[in-house]
């Protein structure tokens, strides 16, 4: 199946950078690598969040067929994780449609929000007050951190910082539809369910890994790890790739210590790869590329016959030859026109081996962005991947909505849904990701009375 050319051609309209902030503080990730550990094992999260947690309602609006809760409460991430959210998201926040009458039981469905879904009106409009009208269905608005009321003052639109907000991101969405479910069961509404769109399918997902009861889950346009989203998705195109092959080729915490942090390590592991072969020794790792296909990535914009003469320097060299190689590099450097930024962190660690003093930031690595692509691949794994997270207690009760010719959501080399949770059930439809959710917000509603109903046959009552 192709992709969809609707989808290629809208994302050439949108012109902002994702991360141009860069990977995030290195420590920041080690934390969140830390914490996924814990919050990727639904048993070791019981008691993370209390029962009690505190949940508030500030303002109500009567509307004809509905009343709308806006309410709010503080992230457990805020807690359990201390000065990770940025100071604008500490606070969650959420709004409540609930049906002046309702049709059987008091059924709730938790919409987390996709990318770009600042606020409520979007969700409000085209989901919740639909179900109201068609199923009698409540509907939780939860408002995702990074994004209108909690976006960062320096955050441009929905374009997130640093890769590891999106997983900041995660971490708190997982915590904060605890609190919501365990608030709506005290309240007494019945049954629970998650949905979300995109990226709101994903986070949604995410969620209802770590509840400890049977929920329906109606994850529409997301998929099994977000990846690929950003490596080989029409998203890659927006990603700031120069940032991160710079910062990743300057500080060596990424590659020599925070790839150590990283688990996943499945069939569509990025740790499959002969670039990341364990026990490779460093200065061979970063220069002596052997002669597989890893150094045939030129640098950013450059051609590859520039990348070729540069990495005949080094393959079968190593670092003998002290200052003529290194006055070789430099003549190829200053011929070819490529800028003295991509030389390599290596010649910087070890230039007495040289034999010249150097002074530059950076390495020459006709594999970078070869490498930072692989890297971003392994971190999004690590805190998306749902091979990474517990199975869902009943996966019968999940019913995903995909679209075939999907460019956002790239399906290929990476683990099925099906296969990371057996019993699943996934829908499809014609089209790609933009056409879809355009159009079919109608099928993603019929899919979430379809799962209720699902639930409320294999659970007739109350847990």
């Amino acid at each position: 199946m192709g992709l969809s050319r609707l989808d290629v051609f809208y994302r050439r309209l949108l012109l902002t950078k994702l991360f141009i902030g860069g990977w995030g503080k290195p420590e920041d990730l080690k934390r969140i690598f830390e914490f996924r550990k814990i919050i990727g094992d639904r048993e070791k999260c019981r008691s993370l969040v209390p029962k009690d947690y505190p949940v508030y309602i500030n303002k109500t609006e009567e509307h004809a067929d509905c009343k709308i809760h806006d309410g709010f409460f503080i992230s457990p991430l805020e807690h359990l994780v201390p000065g990770i959210l940025p100071p604008e998201a500490v606070k969650a926040r959420f709004q409540f449609i609930v049906p002046k009458r309702w049709q059987k039981d008091r059924p709730v469905c938790i919409h987390l929000a996709g990318t770009g879904d600042h606020y409520f009106w979007r969700r409000r409009t085209l989901m919740a007050r639909p179900m109201v009208k068609e199923a009698g269905m409540a509907s939780l608005l939860l408002e995702n951190p990074y994004y209108g009321y909690r976006k960062p003052k320096d955050q441009l639109r929905s374009s997130l910082k640093n890769v590891s907000d999106l997983f900041v991101m995660g971490g708190a969405l997982i915590l904060e539809s605890t609190v919501l479910l365990r608030w709506l069961e005290r309240e007494g509404y019945w049954p629970l369910g998650m949905t979300g769109i995109s990226m709101g399918g994903y986070m949604a997902s995410l969620a209802v890994t770590n509840w400890p009861k049977p929920i329906p889950l109606i994850p529409c346009l997301s998929w099994s790890t977000a990846s690929s989203v950003f490596t080989t998705g029409v998203l890659s195109k927006a990603v700031n790739w120069r940032e991160l092959e710079k910062q990743y080729a300057i500080n060596s915490v990424y590659e020599e210590e925070i790839i150590k942090l990283l688990e996943y390590c499945g069939a569509d592991s990025f740790k499959m790869g002969p670039e990341f072969a364990k026990n490779v020794d460093s200065s061979e790792h970063l220069l002596v590329l052997s002669g597989d296909d890893r150094a045939t990535v030129g640098l950013n914009s450059k051609a590859g016959g520039e990348a070729e003469a540069g990495r005949g320097l080094f393959i079968g060299g190593g670092l003998e030859g002290g200052s003529a190689r290194v006055d070789q590099l430099l003549s190829s450097v200053n011929s070819s026109g490529m800028s003295l930024d991509t030389l390599p962190r290596s010649l910087l660690a070890n230039n007495t081996l040289l034999g010249k003093k150097t002074d530059f930031a950076k390495c020459y690595r006709p594999s970078l962005h070869r490498e930072s692509i692989s890297f971003m691949k392994g971190v999004m794994d690590e805190c998306t991947h749902m091979a990474n997270f517990s199975v869902p207690v009943d996966t019968s009760l999940i019913i995903v909505v995909q679209a075939k010719e999907d460019a956002y959501i790239p399906r290929t080399g990476v683990l099925s849904l099906q296969e990371i949770w057996p019993g699943c059930e996934v829908r499809y439809l014609n089209g790609g990701h933009i056409s879809a959710y355009l159009f079919k917000q109608n099928v993603f509603r019929q899919a979430i009375y379809d799962t209720f109903n699902r639930f409320c046959l294999k659970y007739p009552s109350r847990h």
